[in-house]
């Protein structure tokens, strides 16, 4: 697609699709939202970016491979699971530490957090890399 009005919506949504996403992904834990639709949210966005500038150019802009995404998805995911192996209790039980921030308050981090950031990465990729392959093959 060719339009200037594309182009320049784009450059400004791209930022806060991508941020929105990240809310998602950090709110979701104690309400709807979470890794997955993070995911989905941050695909939108690059797909979006695709459709203005083109594949080529949302490639350099993700300037790592889409597996490195699934794959580094699939390890934090898998990563989550071990504190609770070592705490002799189930596989991807939910651990939490907390944590005083000045001026923020309490932060609680917890291996669920941690899993849903897996989720995130693993979404984006599969996503990516499943429209980009029917994009090029179009």
């Amino acid at each position: 697609m060719n339009s200037i009005i594309l182009r320049t919506a784009t450059r400004f949504m791209l930022p806060l699709l991508i941020l929105f996403s990240i809310v998602v992904l950090l709110r979701g834990h104690n309400q709807p939202g979470g890794g997955f639709v993070g995911g989905l949210l941050a695909t939108s966005a690059f797909v979006l970016y695709a459709m203005a500038f083109g594949v080529p150019a949302m490639k350099r802009l993700l300037r790592v491979p889409l597996t490195t995404y699934i794959a580094i998805g699939l390890g934090m995911a898998l990563v989550s699971g071990v504190p609770g192996l070592i705490e002799s209790k189930p596989f991807l039980y939910g651990m939490w530490a907390s944590f005083e921030l000045a001026g923020f308050g309490e932060l609680k981090v917890g291996t669920p957090l941690v899993f849903d950031i897996g989720v995130y990465f693993t979404v984006l990729g599969v996503c990516l890399l499943m429209l980009l392959t029917l994009a090029e093959e179009s």
